[in-house]
């Protein structure tokens, strides 16, 4: 696929739009669907790096675009016409990078996509912000299938004014965040607005177990899946009928990505969808190794065991987070929680839990269910109440500010 071919897709959103761009750096910061839509088919049409930003990211977000700027000067800002697409993620560990995408890796993950769930056509609602790669791909797979895409203004749905849909054959996506799921599973107009839709991805952050029973009581046709942003969104991905069967897994690679763990419990991938690296550098070819730890069931289905970079070492013992903090929204007194090691003169790291300060746990309960399920070094040692909780548009906790916000606490 070429860039042209990308930009013919686009054309419908070219309306009104400002002619091709050629600049070096073109920056696409738009909170309003269709105008983002206009401003990024009018970029494809250049033929200059695209960077797509957060219209609410603050100075810190900006001094590094004003940073990258100055790179452009001496760093090329493509290679053979690739890489040109930078989507920025890294938003968890508090420094903003850009992963370089394509029309290739885009075709390859909507190629992958089609097939695994049998669409030739893909009729997507919007609510997800397009600046986001989780929003940007579920407008992709409908322009490079020809489907329609219809962007959605959240509030109005999540104030229970669903929109009627017209009728498809191929029928219509959804993808969500579980802060979206919870808020609409709240009024039966919206229930009954999400049973009509073929598929309902969900992503972002983990959800509680509590919702997921939720929604399969509800009959939802729910897509758990596993993807970021370097690989063009959900790579691995279980169908709604395993979900509804009681399975809560990440489910099989899609026909365009091999995953593998490797010898140290790492997912391995390799995919066509895969980046070209972080802007300003260039990434080997090859496959990519996350520092997301996970395991293969039989059928081959990917289960997501937390993050390598993220062990907190306890007087000698190694501690997940992701195992506390699964066992911690299993007792039932938390949506949103973090676990995180602080520095402790005794045991060198404290585990600790941080949570929004709105949820107000009965935490004797907590200790005591928490004393059933894990050894005694898992268990926190303290609860930290945070009345700003710091999470994204799409629901992902930033967990360097919950560690920057807890040790501020000390």
């Amino acid at each position: 696929m070429e860039r042209t071919e990308l930009s013919q897709a686009l054309s419908a959103a070219r309306s009104g739009g400002q002619g091709a761009r050629s600049e070096e750096m073109i920056l696409i910061s738009e909170a309003e669907p269709k105008k983002f839509m206009t401003a990024f088919a009018d970029a494809v049409a250049g033929s200059g790096s695209v960077f797509l930003c957060d219209p609410a990211w603050g100075e810190s977000e900006r001094g590094q675009l004003a940073e990258l700027r100055q790179q452009l000067q001496t760093t090329p800002a493509t290679a053979a016409g690739k890489g040109w697409l930078c989507i920025p993620t890294g938003g968890t560990s508090g420094k903003l990078k850009f992963a370089r995408h394509d029309e290739d890796t885009l075709a390859a993950a909507v190629r992958g996509f089609a097939r695994y769930f049998s669409l030739a056509r893909v009729n997507a609602v919007g609510v997800l912000p397009l600046h986001h790669v989780s929003g940007l791909m579920a407008w992709m797979r409908c322009a490079l299938t020809g489907g329609e895409y219809r962007p959605l203004e959240w509030k109005s749905l999540e104030n229970g004014a669903p929109p009627e849909l017209p009728v498809r054959a191929e029928g219509w996506v959804i993808s969500l965040v579980p802060t979206q799921l919870e808020r609409l599973l709240r009024q039966e107009a919206t229930i009954l607005w999400l049973q009509q839709f073929r598929l309902i991805f969900l992503g972002g952050a983990p959800a509680g177990p509590g919702l997921l029973d939720q929604a399969a009581d509800r009959r939802l046709p729910l897509v758990l899946s596993y993807g970021m942003t370097e690989t063009a969104a959900m790579i691995t991905a279980l169908h709604p009928t395993e979900f509804l069967a009681g399975a809560r897994n990440c489910g099989p690679a899609l026909p365009h990505a091999t995953v593998k763990i490797g010898p140290d419990g790492t997912i391995q991938i390799e995919s066509g969808a895969l980046f070209r690296g972080y802007h300003p550098a260039w990434r080997a070819e090859g496959g990519f190794a996350p520092a997301d730890r996970g395991s293969l069931d039989p059928q081959g289905h990917l289960h997501l065991l937390g993050r390598s970079d993220q062990i907190i070492n306890t007087g000698g013992e190694k501690v997940d987070p992701s195992e506390v903090e699964a066992a911690l929204r299993r007792s039932g007194e938390f949506n949103d929680v973090v676990v995180l090691g602080v520095p402790d003169a005794k045991w060198g790291e404290r585990v600790v839990a941080a949570y929004p300060a709105t949820s107000r746990p009965n935490l004797t309960q907590v200790a005591a269910a928490l004393s059933q399920w894990l050894a005694p070094a898992k268990c926190p040692k303290q609860f930290v109440p945070l009345t700003d909780w710091p999470v994204n548009e799409q629901g992902k906790v930033n967990r360097a500010e919950v560690a920057r916000m807890v040790q501020a606490k000390h």
